[in-house]
């Protein structure tokens, strides 16, 4: 075992479908967005396939595409899945300040969904800040999409404190830690929250660390998320997104309030189904992992039988 395999080896107890998950690693694949290399994560559908569609993931704020990495593999049963880094977050370069901004995200999910060749009709599922970038997305290129499913995305009615979004600070200083287990033990997940499934959090946070000089640091651009990341006009975007849509929420989020639910879904009009996950909070996907697989793929068939696949 390499160091970085000995690294990244989760200590935590897991259970035999987690680990059968990690162990279908993507793809580690890169492309060029307006001058940034952005890297993503590519599986492959299986062997048996014929005809696959594409799914690709969008992380939160400060995430990566290694969030995903206990998901994907359940989609390679009928498609060939994605999940991206976007520009200053995981393995992706780093822009300017000024240029960080979700009109460019969008040009950086459409490369990978072109790069990665997930079809003519993929679908976009996207956690928190990354539903907010694929709004944007949908809003621009939304006839290119089978479906876009925004996943616990805090959307507040209009005349809600709008300001908010305009004074909200960057990501905060990136703190050096001397030794790798030190930084890991220091991760956590924002909005803080207890997560049971522990060895999930623990894989997120191995992949979270890259080594500078000094020691190790996270894997993010303090400037990627700046305060004018919820500034942007979202329930535009949404509104003008042309293609169907899916809001999934945890039913104990901590940011995504019934209202805000019921306003961002009614954006997407009257068919657009709102799905609640029981006992998840505003990490769905890692606090009731495979109760999320089982609702995305269920949306994902619904949407596919509609269009006679």
């Amino acid at each position: 075992m390499t160091n970085e395999e000995q690294r990244l080896k989760v200590r935590a107890a897991a259970p035999d479908w987690f680990h059968w998950a990690i162990g279908q690693q993507g793809q580690s694949r890169r492309v060029e967005v307006e001058g940034c290399s952005i890297h993503y994560l590519l599986w492959q559908p299986e062997d048996s396939v014929e005809n696959p569609g594409g799914v690709l993931f969008v992380h939160g704020g400060g995430a990566h595409a290694h969030w995903w990495s206990h998901i994907a593999p359940f989609f390679r049963a009928g498609y060939r899945v994605a999940a991206i880094d976007l520009s200053g977050m995981g393995d992706s370069g780093i822009r300017p300040r000024e240029v960080y901004n979700a009109t460019i995200r969008a040009e950086e999910i459409h490369a990978v969904i072109k790069d990665g060749s997930l079809g003519p009709k993929p679908f976009l599922v996207g956690h928190s800040f990354g539903g907010f970038m694929s709004m944007r997305y949908a809003s621009l290129y939304g006839e290119n999409l089978g479906g876009m499913i925004i996943a616990d995305s805090p959307l507040r009615p209009l005349g809600e404190d709008q300001g908010r979004g305009r004074r909200a600070s960057p990501m905060g200083a990136i703190r050096l830690y001397p030794e790798f287990d030190e930084a890991v033990a220091r991760f956590r997940l924002r909005p803080r929250q207890v997560c049971e499934n522990r060895f999930i959090v623990e894989y997120i946070a191995r992949h979270s660390l890259k080594e500078v000089e000094g020691g190790w640091t996270w894997k993010f651009d303090s400037n990627a998320m700046a305060g004018r990341r919820f500034a942007e006009p979202f329930h535009e975007h949404l509104a003008a997104a042309n293609c169907r849509t899916a809001m999934f929420i945890g039913a104990d989020s901590a940011l995504v309030t019934e209202e805000m639910a019921r306003y961002t879904n009614g954006l997407m009009g009257p068919d657009a189904p709102l799905v609640v996950i029981p006992a998840a909070q505003h990490h769905l996907m890692l606090d009731q992992p495979l109760a999320f697989v089982a609702a995305v793929r269920a949306q994902l068939a619904n949407w596919q039988k509609q269009d006679g696949h």
